[in-house]
């Protein structure tokens, strides 16, 4: 930060903000006193970081403004989120402490702007000596945010408008500034935004990461994006014409959007899966968001416009994601359908309500949102059961929190992972099942003559860890029979049991 007095298009650039700002507040706080308590915040802010600016050479009061529309249009926060997002960092600029922002603005919104700074504090102290290395720091720091969720999960929402907006500006900051928001985006925030369901922020962090940490990928991602889409732009904007002339026949109330896919989430694929970007199928999706026809319900609506796709269109069956009937352990909701264009080439076609839908873009924020107004269904209690068994695990001081990051990155405290036969069928399995779980899951007999299996199309032992979107083929010998070294690996209690079963009968058989 630096100072230096405001001149005329500092002043213009600060009034165009506040102004775009207070549109959005009109628009989703409708209350008069709300607004107003948002107008003095803003008002508060303005005078606190008068006359200082960000590395950018811009005024720092665009920063809090930036952070609370974020709040607004992309998490659809309240007022006192508004304000705490606005006020966030005003105790570095001036002599106003927790005290003076409990008396003007109340408690609950000083208690949010007290935990964000608790959160700034964590990730900018780096002299405690007990941690030998970044990663250890960064477990325990990430720890200690978690820790925030049981006070009021508001904190690190805000907290997450807070760095992505930090990612828009990354090219303003010096070198080792930059490194270390790319590395707390990766280690910490990335899992956070996708645990919470807030898909746009997290690509969007995503993208940050891949464009400054692998550069040369990055290109030439996009390049492969922008070559593809010169070419199948077109077919895709006659594919969503056919839609809407099928939909409005059907006399269905929607909307549709379409999306490519981001340059990160194609470089994972390509990475962890082993394939060619050619061999993405999902690069193109068109989104189907409808409202339920009366008297039916969402899941019945959404089945019906993929019977209407599959009477319309070729379907490549392997590739059906049902979401409706499992959803994600972070409250996703949807159903995903493969189908061929006119033009021969294959869309992803994604079917939401219009509360899955807000429930997708908007992550928790909207999970409480529908709680509120009385609607019940399986994710909204599977979000809760996440959110007090990570409260559990977090509790214990003992825990490592090397480990818990561990556990974050490789799902383990969602509760499970999904994964499909050869044929496209969906099965379920707790996080950290193997290859050999999936094999039992399906017939005791696969699981008890398998020798090997190929994920999405590599050979792999049967101790191999499945990943959601796995796409497994068992490979199973005549002569195959149960080993008692599987008992070391396998995960669920149902192949164990098989397992162990196997084992007592031919021990009481005298091992024949």
């Amino acid at each position: 930060m630096s100072f230096s007095q405001f001149n005329i298009k500092d002043n213009r650039q600060i009034k165009e903000a506040r102004e775009s700002l207070l549109a959005l507040v009109r628009v989703r706080c409708p209350d008069p006193e709300e607004q107003a308590t948002v107008e003095r915040a803003l008002k508060f802010v303005g005078e606190s970081h008068k006359n200082i600016r960000r590395r950018t050479g811009e005024p720092y009061v665009i920063h809090p403004i930036e952070v609370a529309k974020i709040v607004i249009t992309e998490i659809g926060l309240g007022y006192k989120s508004i304000c705490a997002a606005l006020l966030h960092d005003v105790f570095e600029d001036t002599d106003y402490d927790l005290g003076d922002i409990r008396s003007l603005f109340g408690d609950t919104i000083a208690a949010l702007v007290e935990g964000l700074v608790k959160i700034k504090n964590v990730l900018d102290d780096e002299s405690r000596k007990e941690f030998k290395s970044t990663q250890n720091l960064q477990a325990e720091n990430f720890r200690k945010i978690l820790l925030t969720l049981g006070d009021d999960v508001r904190v690190i929402l805000i907290k997450l408008a807070d760095r992505l907006h930090s990612c828009r500006t990354i090219e303003a900051q010096p070198e080792r500034k930059r490194d270390k928001i790319l590395s707390d985006i990766m280690y910490i925030f990335v899992p956070l935004a996708h645990r919470l369901g807030l898909y746009s922020i997290k690509s969007e962090m995503e993208n940050t990461w891949l464009r400054f940490r692998e550069p040369e990928d990055w290109a030439e991602i996009s390049g492969k994006i922008e070559r593809s889409n010169a070419i199948r732009m077109r077919d895709l904007e006659r594919f969503m014409d056919s839609l809407r002339e099928m939909l409005d026949t059907e006399g269905f109330h929607y909307s549709l959007r379409q999306r490519v896919k981001t340059p990160y989430s194609i470089w994972n694929k390509m990475n962890n899966k082993g394939v060619s970007f050619e061999e993405i199928f999902d690069l193109y999706a068109a989104r189907i968001i409808f409202d339920p026809v009366e008297g039916e319900s969402e899941h019945a609506s959404a089945r019906r416009i993929h019977a209407l796709l599959r009477l319309h269109y070729t379907e490549k069956g392997d590739r059906l994601r049902n979401w409706l009937d499992k959803p994600k352990s972070n409250g996703y909701e949807a159903l995903h359908s493969t189908i061929r264009t006119p033009g021969g080439n294959w869309v992803e076609v994604q079917i939401r309500s219009r509360r899955m839908d807000d429930i997708a873009e908007k992550g928790i924020a909207a999970h409480w949102a529908y709680k509120k107004e009385g609607f019940s269904s399986e994710e909204n209690s599977e979000m809760d059961k996440w959110l007090s068994r990570l409260q559990a695990v977090l509790s214990d001081r003992n825990a490592d929190p090397t480990a818990l990051l561990d556990m974050m990155h490789k799902g383990l405290v969602s509760p499970e992972v999904v994964v499909f036969t050869q044929s496209g069928e969906q099965r379920s399995l707790p996080s950290g099942s193997t290859v050999l779980d999936f094999a039992y899951s399906i017939h005791s007999d696969i699981g008890n003559k398998a020798i090997a299996a190929k994920v999405n199309g590599r050979l792999c032992d049967l101790d191999a860890r499945l990943s959601s979107g796995d796409r497994i083929e068992i490979i199973t010998v005549r002569s195959g029979t149960p080993r008692p070294e599987w008992l070391n690996f396998l995960r669920t209690k149902t192949a164990r049991a098989r397992v162990g079963e196997y084992l007592r009968k031919q021990k009481q058989n005298g091992g024949k």
